[in-house]
């Protein structure tokens, strides 16, 4: 399952890249008020595409047809590696249709249903962003959404990912994978709390012990 790591912070995506853990990097607006409130969103984009060749998701500030589809023209001339986030509401499906007709790469967010997500890559989206996180906030489990998403797709062949956003541990993570999404949106702090386990320490600890106990080699004289 391919990763995209939510955060434009240079150190987390080296730090990602440099373990080979990194398919692509999550700049949405909330990600970018936090980590850098101050800075333009168009010169923070540029720097990321310049850095990296892997994909950038970038969401359009507006919900108008007219206005998504001019600036996601505006966001992919940044690089053809940036792949435009539109918001799945009734009043965006044309302009996403238009940007996916024109061969733009676009991601349909807000997908909360299968349905929704058959519509989103009938309409050209080229990702469908579950919203795990919301949906496990009302009590709805996410797996069968990607289960009957990623079986419904398959049957009609239509070409998009399945990418579950928000997985909030690692067991829900690797289910989410069994179930069938093609990637996970993750921020760092879930990435590196996947790598640990309760025996992780324990384990460290006692690989330390043994090989401090090991006798040194004596130097030939």
């Amino acid at each position: 399952m391919r990763l995209y790591l939510a955060t434009v912070a240079a150190e987390e995506i080296r730090w990602a890249d440099a373990a080979g853990l990194l398919d692509g990097i999550v700049a949405t607006p909330a990600v970018l008020a936090a980590e850098l409130p101050q800075a333009d969103p168009r010169e923070v984009l540029s720097e990321l595409a310049e850095r990296s060749a892997l994909p950038i998701f970038a969401s359009v500030p507006s919900i108008d047809p007219a206005e998504i589809a001019r600036h996601g023209k505006s966001l992919q001339r940044i690089a053809e590696h940036v792949i435009i986030a539109v918001p799945f509401i009734e009043d965006a499906l044309p302009a996403l249709h238009r940007l996916a007709s024109d061969g733009i790469h676009c991601a349909a967010t807000l997908v909360h249903s299968v349905a929704q997500g058959l519509l989103a890559a009938k309409a050209g989206a080229s990702h469908a962003v579950i919203a795990v996180d919301a949906l496990e906030a009302i009590g709805q489990p996410a797996d069968p959404i990607v289960r009957g998403l990623r079986a419904a797709l398959d049957r009609s062949g239509l070409e998009c990912d399945v990418v579950v956003a928000g997985p909030a541990s690692s067991t829900r993570f690797v289910e989410l994978a069994a179930a069938g999404a093609d990637a996970a949106v993750v921020t760092s702090a879930s990435l590196r709390s996947f790598l640990q386990h309760p025996l992780t320490d324990r384990g460290l600890d006692r690989f330390l012990g043994d090989i401090s106990r090991r006798a040194k080699p004596r130097r030939a004289r």
